[in-house]
């Protein structure tokens, strides 16, 4: 069997790091690298991207932008897990499981952004509530999010784990207060709203795990529809699909962000009353968020089994 040639551009960093240890051991997979006094060198990495069937990048935006403007009409597959390319209507979004659209448009490119953590787990509650026609794009839609420290890369890490930070790491810490996030743009148009969510994004004291949560009132929608009807728009759009799962109705008690940590699925939980309606999705913010969709687009691509390699 011929094995598929790839080059991990930004192999240093949190993503990067996981997505060699994933495919590092693969048969099907034979894994180009480049020494390390070249790994910045843009006419090395072009050259290690050129020899290769697939690529990805886990690089800061402009780096992205940098290496895919050299390229420019390679038929290479590129897979960027970067923010550069996710509102790029010449690019597939990663995130197969939102349409079938979004699964054809896949398959047929060679230029895939990969998801980012937070907008993977708001456009997998968004995008049906829109597809179906249960909110209007102007739905004034209000999200949380909770995740873990290593969605802040290397640096964050260190500074939740220092032995002397200071004592607020100890505390869940609300930011982008200003309401800019970098995922804002790709939530708006992947689900094609009218503007922006208000969004608030909280980082806290554990390793791994996301939960985004979207409470509605029922008075808001476009349609008369219960708690329960709601729970089975969401369990028939992604009936079948592998890595994305809708929990049975009926959960109390307590929802846990890190209870996905490891893991490369994702599950949608809706719950509340008819008359305001909560619909949450757990999942690793390392996994379906960052590296695990990351490889789920390359296994698409490359003909493999689309959970190869992935931990459900």
């Amino acid at each position: 069997m011929a094995k598929t040639k790839v080059f991990i551009d930004g192999s240093v960093g949190t993503t990067g790091l996981r997505i060699h240890e994933r495919l590092s051991n693969r048969p099907d997979v034979e894994l180009i690298t480049i020494d390390e006094e070249h790994r910045k060198d843009l006419i090395y990495r072009k050259e290690a991207i050129e020899s290769a069937d697939a690529a990805f990048l886990c690089l800061p935006d402009s780096a992205s932008i940098e290496i895919v403007d050299a390229l420019g009409n390679s038929p290479v597959k590129i897979l960027d897990t970067s923010t550069a390319h996710r509102t790029n209507p010449d690019w597939a979004y990663g995130f197969p499981e939102l349409s079938q659209a979004h699964f054809d448009k896949l398959m047929a490119s060679n230029r895939i952004a990969v998801p980012g953590c937070h907008a993977s787990g708001f456009c997998a509650i968004v995008k049906p509530l829109v597809s179906s026609g249960i909110i209007a794009p102007d739905y004034p839609i209000v999200a949380t999010s909770v995740t873990g420290y290593s969605g802040g890369g290397k640096k964050m890490i260190a500074e939740y784990e220092s032995a002397d930070r200071d004592f607020e790491f100890s505390s869940p810490r609300q930011y982008g207060l200003t309401q800019k996030h970098k995922h804002l743009p790709e939530m708006k148009v992947v689900c094609g709203l009218d503007f922006e969510p208000c969004f608030s994004p909280i980082v806290a004291d554990f390793y791994s795990g996301m939960t985004v949560s979207i409470p509605l009132n029922a008075r808001l929608l476009t349609k008369k529809l219960s708690v329960k009807d709601i729970h089975e728009v969401f369990a028939t759009y992604y009936a079948g699909k592998k890595l994305v799962t809708v929990k049975d109705f009926g959960m109390d008690g307590l929802l846990s962000t890190n209870s996905k940590s490891g893991k490369d699925s994702m599950e949608i939980i809706v719950t509340g009353n008819d008359d305001r309606i909560l619909i949450a999705s757990t999942f690793d913010n390392l996994g379906k968020g960052a590296s695990g969709a990351a490889l789920q687009c390359f296994n698409l691509i490359s003909g493999a089994d689309e959970c190869e390699g992935l931990v459900l």
